[in-house]
């Protein structure tokens, strides 16, 4: 993929979590996205991590333990996991969901 085209597709992606996190109407999350870098904070001090990590070519995130790297897939037009086959706003859903006890959905 083309740097101009993996820099469009993965700041759509990075600014609908940022939105979609950053509209949730509680006092236990933060969204804060600064370039190609979404931190999610809690209240607890934890954090989670996504970014566009152009010389991949791949969309990154770290949550906890876990880390994934997002190839993005023209067909489905989605961000896919190579390792586990988990798709990008399904994952974040659900850390993000399992962290604070509450279905989010992306």
């Amino acid at each position: 993929m083309e740097r101009k085209e993996f820099s469009r597709l993965s700041a759509r992606a990075l600014r609908h979590i940022d939105t979609v996190l950053g509209d949730l109407d509680r006092d236990d999350i933060d969204v804060v996205l600064a370039g190609d870098v979404l931190t999610v904070s809690f209240d607890d001090g934890a954090q989670f991590i996504i970014n566009a990590h152009s010389a991949a070519g791949q969309v990154w995130m770290a949550a906890g333990t876990t880390a994934w790297h997002f190839d993005y897939e023209p067909a489905s037009q989605k961000w896919i996991a190579s390792r586990s086959g988990d798709e990008l706003m399904e994952a974040v859903s659900r850390a993000v969901s399992d962290k604070l006890g509450a279905r989010i959905e992306l």
